[in-house]
């Protein structure tokens, strides 16, 4: 069997229109650090039925469909990455060797609630929660011996790496105490801090997915830190937050912005993104919040040229032909986004006017 040097938590359809493929292109070209084991952390029977496609040796097929600089794009690309693909369930042995033998980069991509403890963290030989199984398979390479390893968290908590760290470590003091085991936890295994964007609209059965043009995976820099692969989407940082405060102030801001067009004004209750931005009053809004409040408050920042070309890249998605996505999803919560959409922006950037968003702010 192939030696896979990455190993993937996580069977979702975004990692595999994401890191997947992203591995499966630089591998054509020599530029990536081999082939992906799969580990599927839960017992659900919907996704027990992808691990065989997931690895099966003509690939799975990632859609591109959208918009790019105008341009309608519309290809299928078979993915070849992943070498094999296990559950912990029923492979928990091959994948304590893996981990403490073979892998020099982990992926993962859990879930909102992929960090949460799990009551038998402390004593199951596999623990039902994510942190508690990646403890015991740390464990197992500290105590092989092995060497440094590069975790690249894909969950979209801030500052995910340091997160995840914080988490384990402290399971750790409690499961496996030791200084030791502690240090090696450390110094050997380099904690990334990451921000993924890309918007993935649907699975493919049994295996494989539907996503946009536009990708991108930041990853913060710091010594000793491995990528799994060279990509014109996996930017190396010495900064997340420029690009966290463009995702959350521009693209996510903009669909909190439709969603109170669309509650305030009683519109379809199956209008989707593309639909909305078809009447010429909604997108003059929208334009007029981009321009007048929301690049200036970035330039104030000194990332006016940076939000100009989000903004553009973001209205080519916004407006993705093949791209169903509902307002009404989008407006579930409404309150807490206003909140971390609007006034956050409004709060970061305080000598800015910006009388549209905070007439939104005072309504929710």
């Amino acid at each position: 069997m192939t030696t896979t040097p990455i190993v993937q938590f996580g069977t979702s359809r975004f990692l595999q229109a994401h890191a997947d493929l992203f591995v499966s292109e630089a591998l054509e070209k020599g530029e990536a650090l081999g082939k992906i084991t799969i580990v599927q952390t839960t017992g659900s029977v919907e996704r027990a039925g992808r691990l065989t496609a997931l690895s099966a040796p003509d690939g799975f097929p990632v859609i591109i469909r959208g918009l790019a600089e105008g341009a309608e794009i519309d290809r299928t690309q078979q993915v070849r990455s992943v070498a094999r693909a296990l559950s912990t369930a029923a492979d928990w042995d091959e994948i304590k060797r893996i981990v403490a033998r073979e892998a020099e980069v982990l992926i993962s991509n859990t879930g909102d609630t992929g960090y949460v403890i799990g009551p038998d963290d402390l004593a199951a030989d596999i623990p039902a929660s994510f942190p508690g199984k990646l403890l015991v398979l740390l464990h197992e390479r500290y105590r092989a011996g092995g060497g440094a390893l590069t975790v690249l968290p894909c969950e979209l908590v801030a500052r995910n790496g340091d997160t995840l760290k914080k988490v384990i470590l402290d399971l750790q003091s409690e499961r496996f105490a030791g200084a030791d085991f502690a240090g090696w936890l450390t110094t050997t295994v380099i904690w990334g801090n990451t921000l993924v964007d890309r918007i993935v609209s649907e699975p493919l059965q049994p295996a494989g997915a539907v996503a946009e043009p536009y990708a991108l995976w930041a990853i913060e820099a710091q010594p000793r830190l491995k990528l799994p692969c060279t990509h014109p989407s996996i930017l190396l940082v010495d900064d997340l937050s420029p690009y966290e405060k463009l995702k959350l102030h521009i693209l996510n801001l903009g669909h909190t912005v439709l969603a109170d067009l669309w509650l305030k004004n009683g519109r379809p209750q199956d209008e989707t993104v593309k639909a909305i931005l078809q009447d010429p009053d909604i997108f003059a809004t929208l334009m007029e919040i981009y321009e007048t409040e929301v690049i200036p408050g970035f330039s104030a920042k000194s990332l006016g040229e940076e939000a100009e070309r989000y903004v553009a890249l973001t209205l080519d998605r916004f407006r993705n032909p093949f791209l169903n996505h509902r307002i009404s999803d989008i407006a579930n919560h409404h309150a807490e986004k206003i909140t971390r959409r609007l006034a956050d922006f409004k709060a970061w950037s305080p000598n800015v006017a910006m009388p549209r968003l905070t007439a939104i702010i005072e309504r929710r």
